[in-house]
């Protein structure tokens, strides 16, 4: 039997756990009844209309300490004003989805809750250590990582940097001691003592898991090894099952994930109620922080690794992974797939489809959508090809260059911000398995595969064909994504489907992935002295410095990159593993996110966006590309900036259609310059002068 210490502890738990606010609706009807403005609530709140809006139509939460005051005026209200049957735990009223007519002339209209997933802020943290000590054998980071914390259950923020000696650096230049000399002692630490985590990023989602990384000290010094060796790929190493500390691990009745030991381990009991007891750890001298999207940053200081980590985990997300992994993680996080919803039978609150994200089950691509190997496509014997929609890699022939152009001096490469991330905005697509159609007429308002003959389109041969990665024209019928076919009809061609794959419910899934992470870049470019309001000139010398104001927000800006890019990729991961067969299922085909469409719609909708920019820029000024690879493009130019080939108005704003440069997604940069006697000469030994314009071997990262 429990004894009264026992039962008031648990008592004591409950209230200490989060307050729970009616629905939206609920929050509006109570207000109302009471005969208060939503501004007079916004003064007694300190807050504003606008927020107060936001909280009574569900597009944002309050935070503490206004979330228990909002919750104790609510209660009184509904002591004073109850309704009949009103819920009483938090629950979204969502508007019903319109049915699809049978002869699927249109997608469903984008679900209205989709707007509740906006993004929120994740904790910051405070600017002195409520516990632990300040910085003294060590030199702390530069700068503060970020405001005061909102969040009292993490005043420590999301992550620590542990090295050998004890200290935990965690982000704003505080250091905690940490006693832990085990594994097992270090997650138990970590989630009894530590402060470390970071708030739900959406009202239906979970708190961040606290992050450890580990330096070569720590790592051996809680019993690891300084390396992982192994013959096998670097992202697939891990402990083997009989290492001491795996043992340590189990035997304390903890678990570890499929993945293992290895440079990203995440050790967790099953969740008790609302408290998730879980720990991510990292270690550095394994690798777990890859150069090319985190340059950097294993060799700095632990004060300023926790900076920068700590910077992206505000900004983004708190890493669990790759900034790949991070990248779909992310994705999940701002679009959780399910929410509380009230049984009417019983009145309980149980799980319910969260509509606009993709669901808790994965779903099988339609077979041109899926890969070679993927079972889909074995077990159903499919040889009707596949979708290929890739990002540019096409150089111009040599032989179609004007005199005029060989004898203008330059070569100059423009880089389009996060391309791919410019093309998620505002992107519909599809939510629901999809359909088979025979001879469908074409709907650009449709996410899906078509299969269509565009071989009949004839453009000119200066520009690459917007059909194809290669920008080749195409031979005959192909599969391709809504946005391709879609611009066959913008430039003026009728286009006739043969068959198709597409999906009945719609929506614009990647919205608050792309605005959390458009924010991101642009918020950390403009702390390294590139604004939005610079003039053209003055953004191309911000840029050109930008790099060395500071190295570790330089490094969270490759990152943001790489989360981009790595993200997209990781919607359609391939068999890892040498001893993979064809046509057996691999781990990513678990994930709901696993959706090779939505990569394609993407890039697809990249790719388009490019050829319309190469297209507008003959009409504006005549001048065609030298080669394009992905996001950068190659011009030939009579001078060193893109200044001097850009189209301007006799005002001197940049003509719209046209590439303009600037910080944001879309927007262009000088990716490099180099003589066009050199562009020519890599043209015609058939290489792509866009892959060096920069001055080295850049390499196509399509995040796989």
């Amino acid at each position: 039997m429990a004894s009264e210490e026992e039962l008031f502890a648990n008592i004591d738990a409950l209230l200490a756990e989060e307050p729970q606010l009616p629905p939206p609706a609920e929050r509006a009807r109570l207000r109302e009844a009471a005969g208060i403005t939503q501004a007079r609530l916004a003064q007694a709140l300190k807050s504003t209309t606008q927020t107060v809006k936001n909280w009574e139509n569900g597009r944002s939460e309050p935070k503490p300490p206004r979330l228990e005051a909002y919750q104790r005026l609510l209660n009184g209200w509904a002591a004073k004003y109850p309704a009949h049957a009103a819920p009483s735990a938090p629950a979204a009223v969502a508007a019903p989805q319109p049915q699809v007519p049978q002869t699927f002339t249109g997608p469903a209209a984008p679900e209205p809750e989709a707007k509740t997933a906006a993004p929120v802020e994740a904790p910051a943290v405070p600017e002195h250590p409520a516990v632990g000590r300040a910085t003294s054998s060590r030199r702390p980071a530069a700068r503060k990582a970020a405001a005061p914390a909102t969040d009292p259950r993490f005043p420590h923020g999301p992550l620590a940097v542990l090295d050998g000696d004890g200290s935990a650096y965690a982000v704003g230049g505080l250091v905690l001691d940490c006693p832990a000399t085990t594994v097992v002692e270090l997650v138990e630490w970590t989630l009894r003592e530590s402060g470390l985590g970071a708030s739900k990023l959406n009202r239906y989602g979970k708190d961040s898991d606290p992050l450890i990384v580990l330096t070569a000290a720590a790592a051996v010094k809680l019993g690891l090894p300084e390396r992982l060796e192994g013959h096998e790929q670097r992202r697939s190493l891990r402990l083997p099952e009989d290492h001491p500390v795996v043992k340590q691990v189990t035997k304390a009745r903890w678990q570890l994930t499929q993945r293992g030991f290895g440079p990203w381990a995440r050790i967790y009991r099953k969740a008790q109620g609302r408290e998730r007891q879980c720990v991510q750890l990292a270690v550095l001298s394994w690798d777990a922080l890859d150069e090319r999207s985190w340059p950097g940053v294993a060799e700095m200081a632990p004060a300023d690794i926790a900076r920068v980590l700590g910077v992206y985990a505000m900004r983004v997300i708190t890493p669990r992974g790759s900034t790949a992994v991070s990248g779909l993680e992310l994705m999940t996080a701002m679009r959780p797939p399910t929410k509380a919803v009230q049984d009417p039978a019983t009145g309980n609150w149980v799980p319910g489809h969260n509509s606009g994200s993709l669901g808790s089950e994965p779903m099988d691509p339609a077979p041109p959508e899926a890969t070679p190997e993927h079972p889909v496509v074995v077990n159903s014997g499919w040889k009707g090809g596949f979708l290929n929609e890739e990002a540019y890699q096409w150089v111009r022939d040599a032989s179609l260059l004007t005199d005029e152009e060989c004898t203008l001096p330059y070569a100059v490469g423009l880089d389009l911000n996060t391309a791919f991330l410019a093309a998620a905005a505002r992107l519909v697509v599809g939510l629901s398995g999809p359909d088979h159609f025979h001879a469908p007429t074409f709907n650009p308002k449709i996410p899906g595969s078509w299969l269509v003959d565009l071989s009949h389109i004839e453009l000119d041969p200066r520009l690459p064909s917007p059909f194809t990665p290669d920008g080749s024209r195409p031979t005959g019928p192909a599969w391709y994504q809504t946005h391709t076919v879609a611009y066959a009809q913008e430039l003026g061609h009728d286009v006739h489907p043969i068959e198709a794959y597409l999906r009945r419910e719609t929506g614009a899934y990647l919205d608050p992935w792309h605005d959390r992470l458009k924010t991101a870049y642009v918020d950390t470019l403009a702390e390294m002295g590139v604004t939005k309001d610079l003039s053209d000139a003055e953004f191309l010398a911000a840029m050109e410095r930008h790099k060395q104001v500071d190295p570790a927000l330089s490094a969270v800006l490759s990152a943001i990159k790489a989360t981009v890019k790595g993200g997209v990729g990781k919607l359609r991961e391939r068999p890892q593993g040498r001893h993979y067969k064809e046509g057996e299922p691999w781990p990513a085909l678990a994930r709901p996110t696993w959706r090779p469409d939505i990569r394609a719609a993407v890039i697809s909708k990249a790719r388009v966006n490019m050829h319309r920019k190469l297209n507008n820029m003959v009409k504006l000024t005549g001048l065609y590309p030298l080669a394009v690879l992905s996001d950068c493009v190659v011009y030939p130019s009579p001078g060193e900036s893109p200044l001097d080939f850009l189209p301007y108005a006799a005002s001197g704003k940049p003509q719209p259609g046209g590439f303009r440069l600037g910080p944001t997604p879309g927007l262009a940069k000088l990716e490099g310059v180099q003589s066009m006697l050199w562009a020519v000469d890599l043209m015609e030994k058939g290489l792509n002068p866009a892959r060096h314009i920069k001055g080295g071997d850049a390499v196509l990262d399509d995040g796989e």
